[in-house]
């Protein structure tokens, strides 16, 4: 029998299995597993229906690569949401006394760095950037030098939260933990070995909350 789009019932169930394998594992199936989970005859059998598919538009191969199946407007939206995307990298950022600010997001020669899905979803990362650590303030909080914080832009931010912030005497930008205490701010280390940073609110302008981190293996 062959469905409304035309497909037998065989190559319907290959096309789905190709689908629900590459949800789970990112990456399509080989044709001998497509054989095995189907309990089809023979791979070329498999094979055959294979380049059915691809005559009708349902997917493409490459050449006799073993996994080299794609299928168009479902595979790559799958693939994006299981592999993460991708955010700009403007910098480094100290977790110990201010250093100057990051340099110009404008700029379009920015490194991408990679954001693997489990540590923030592709979907989510909209108004994310990343910023390289420099040193040790934030330790405690399993933040130490050589780490990639990811930041989402927002101006403000709650007590306790950890954020980048632009001390504007000092123009430079510092990771804390942000505290609003009267007409103060006291941006709080997490090393027990180092003091708060103190200062007026109106001279701290707040540049990202932390939503991720990117651990250095060095």
């Amino acid at each position: 029998m062959r469905s409304a789009d035309g497909l037998s019932n065989r190559q319907r169930d290959i096309l789905n299995y190709i689908e629900e394998f590459v949800q789970e594992h990112g990456y399509p199936p080989a044709i001998r597993q497509i054989q095995e989970k189907l309990d089809i005859s023979s791979t070329s059998v498999v094979a055959y229906n294979l380049k059915a598919l691809e005559g009708k538009g349902m997917l493409k191969r490459e050449g006799k690569v073993s996994r080299g199946i794609t299928i168009p407007n479902v595979v790559s939206a799958t693939l994006s949401r299981i592999m993460g995307g991708s955010v700009p990298l403007l910098g480094v950022i100290t977790a110990g006394m201010p250093l100057p600010e990051p340099e110009d997001t404008s700029s379009t020669s920015v490194e991408q760095i990679e954001v693997p899905p489990d540590v923030v979803p592709a979907d989510r990362l909209n108004d994310v950037y990343a910023l390289r650590v420099r040193g040790h303030s934030m330790i405690d909080a399993l933040i130490d030098d050589g780490d990639i914080v990811l930041l989402r832009y927002q101006p403000t931010a709650e007590n306790g939260q950890m954020v980048a912030v632009r001390i504007e005497d000092d123009n430079a930008v510092t990771l804390k933990r942000f505290y609003r205490e009267g007409e103060k701010v006291r941006l709080q280390p997490a090393n027990v070995t180092m003091s708060p940073i103190f200062v007026d609110a109106a001279k701290v302008a707040v540049q990202g909350r932390v939503v991720g981190v990117l651990r250095s293996m060095m």
